[in-house]
């Protein structure tokens, strides 16, 4: 049995050996995915959010929410980057305990490597291969980042955005964009005092949005409190199928592809263009060229 078909049964060893391929970029990796194809139906969940709202809790909360309907469910949990060696600081262990011993919960820890909105460039093919050895639900947990975060709603079905009340969270998610993005809105950490008030603002700010204001649930991650009814709103979603998700997937499909062209693109320019980008470095450094004449000497070279 060769990789790919182990993978789609189920086999845990061969997963994580899969994942490793394809998170390092190898040819081995490459070659997987293309035996695994693009099928896969898995709901794949983002959750997202500023720091300190109770994300990794509240994906905690939400696994035993699902194995107790017995679902299998897979989590991407993508962390910051070492900026030395481009892996994860923080490991699934540390975060969720709890569920690494259960065959039927994966969780793997992502490396963001730096990319815009806490994702890794490889999270689509990692969720492909957790969708592949049947995870269903697959939760794409990122890095409470900010601005960027809004790059979750392109690799999700379905986006979570959790805040918390006391924390200024929503204005910072005003300013983020995350409140354009969310088809859930969660208010963590709701026995805390502001609560109300997080909730009352949440309110009017969604009614200024184009698309149907999404619904807001209050949980308690830490008690379990308001995760069954969180559990259930996804689950409907769903089950509500291509009518809901089919355009969400088809945006997914071209921002991947769309990645995939520049990023192919610009190695293939870097790659030849190396010596070039040395020289006019220097220059820039020593102030004898501008970074735009640079750029613009940089590009004139690429169209010849």
């Amino acid at each position: 049995m060769n990789l790919a078909e182990s993978i789609q049964q189920g086999d845990r060893r061969a997963l994580a050996r899969g994942l490793t391929l394809v998170e390092n970029e190898t040819p081995e990796g490459v070659a997987l995915l293309a035996a695994l194809g693009s099928g896969g139906t898995a709901h794949r969940i983002g959750i997202t959010g500023p720091p300190g709202a109770g994300k990794s809790t509240l994906v905690s909360a939400l696994i035993a929410a699902w194995r107790a309907t017995n679902a299998t469910v897979g989590v991407l949990a993508v962390d910051p980057s070492s900026p030395f060696t481009g892996g994860a600081l923080l490991g699934d262990r540390i975060r969720m305990l709890a569920h690494t011993a259960d065959e039927h919960v994966f969780i793997r820890s992502l490396a963001s490597r730096g990319a815009l909105g806490g994702l890794a460039a490889g999270v689509y093919n990692a969720a492909d291969l957790l969708d592949a050895a049947g995870f269903d639900p697959v939760l794409l947990e990122t890095v409470g980042v900010g601005q960027g975060e809004v790059e979750i709603c392109r690799a999700a079905d379905t986006t979570v955005v959790v805040l918390a009340p006391g924390s200024g969270d929503i204005v910072q998610g005003m300013k983020a964009g995350l409140l354009e993005i969310a088809d859930i809105l969660v208010i963590n950490q709701a026995d805390r005092e502001g609560a109300d008030a997080l909730e009352a603002a949440l309110q009017s700010a969604v009614e200024l949005r184009d698309a149907v204001a999404p619904p807001i649930v209050r949980t308690i991650a830490t008690r379990g409190e308001g995760v069954p009814e969180l559990r259930a709103l996804l689950d409907e979603r769903a089950a509500a199928g291509a009518e809901v998700l089919a355009a969400r997937r088809l945006e997914r499909a071209r921002a991947r592809l769309r990645a995939a062209a520049d990023r192919h693109r610009a190695e293939a320019f870097w790659t030849s263009h190396g010596e070039a980008l040395e020289t006019a470095a220097v220059e820039v450094a020593e102030g004898r060229l501008s970074a735009a004449a640079a750029v613009s000497r940089l590009l004139e070279d690429e169209r010849r």
